[in-house]
């Protein structure tokens, strides 16, 4: 049995990858019914104060220090570097949110795992808030609330650019641009446009992409190291290529010398029945306990095999 004819093997929705993994469809869930939720406070009034005025005082994130257009301090809490992800301030805000965050986050938690993915992901939205609070005040005196999962994405877009820096992306369906030139061209433009008056909070997207980022390389799982990085930044390689982070750095040096080649011509019959026997099962573990669980060894003859196609 070929690795094309298991439907676990391929991106089909079924088996072991998902396009709507559980972490990106509960975040999807709840991302949408607050976003309903502040439609509903916004036509409601409490104590003479509108109910979108009301949340935003509790649950979006407040400066620390300062007024608001009311003449009211700001009544930053801590839960506040969490609540404030899951807010959106329009229909089109919340919408680019969440395709963003479907489209390039369906693949890296279908590697990484919900779980971590889950760390991962609420890990980058703090990081985007705290550069907020922090930074913000140093470079102007106009502070207001922050809301949105824009720097969380920012940071799920990091980690797609570090898996599949070669994938292309077609933007506006149309034009395809790699994924490693596009996601820095867009925090090149983050970075450029902090200094610009502005309601968007581009210091939380560039603290969402950098503490994804750090995330990542911090992350022994992954075994990202800057050569590699810079690596797959500087070599092309095919139009469907994807990640090699799993391949020990240390390896990296003498591929040539350390790699285990197979003689296709060269196998018997018996040889081949073998190895197709040990990727069967090697599948059938997929479809029952998932990739993440399959030992290193497991994951390169698999890779191998793939190749040999």
């Amino acid at each position: 049995m070929g690795l094309d004819s298991r439907d676990y093997y391929r991106p089909s929705g079924f088996g072991g990858f998902s396009f709507f993994p559980p972490v990106i469809k509960n975040l999807l869930l709840i991302n949408i019914g607050v976003f309903i939720v502040q439609l509903i406070f916004d036509n409601l009034m409490f104590g003479g104060l509108p109910g979108g005025y009301i949340l935003n005082r509790y649950f979006a994130l407040n400066p620390i220090t300062g007024f608001d257009a009311a003449g009211i301090p700001f009544n930053f809490q801590i839960w506040q570097i969490i609540t404030y992800q899951f807010m959106h301030g329009s229909f089109t805000h919340i919408l680019f949110n969440m395709f963003m965050l479907w489209m390039f986050g369906m693949e890296i938690e279908n590697i990484m795992g919900s779980r971590r993915f889950l760390a991962f992901y609420l890990a980058s939205g703090i990081g985007a808030g705290l550069v907020q609070l922090l930074v913000s005040p140093l470079l102007s005196d106009s502070l207001g609330w922050t809301i949105g999962a824009s720097g969380a994405v920012f940071g799920v877009m990091i980690a797609f650019a570090m898996f599949f820096p070669d994938r292309y992306v077609f933007i506006y369906f149309l034009i395809p641009v790699k994924a490693k030139y596009l996601i820095a061209i867009l925090v090149i433009f983050e970075f450029m446009s902090v200094s610009e008056p502005s309601v968007v909070a581009h210091l939380a997207h560039i603290g969402g992409a950098v503490s994804g980022f750090l995330f990542l390389i911090l992350d022994k799982k992954n075994h990202f190291g800057f050569r590699t990085l810079m690596n797959n930044f500087k070599k092309p390689k095919g139009f469907g290529s994807t990640y090699n982070f799993r391949r020990p750095a240390a390896r990296q040096k003498n591929d040539i010398e350390d790699a285990e080649f197979y003689d296709v011509t060269n196998k018997t019959e018996n040889e081949d029945e073998v190895a197709q026997e040990e990727i069967d099962k090697i599948l059938d573990k997929i479809s029952q306990s998932g990739y993440k669980n399959l030992s290193n060894r497991e994951k390169k003859i698999l890779f191998e095999a793939s190749k040999r196609k």
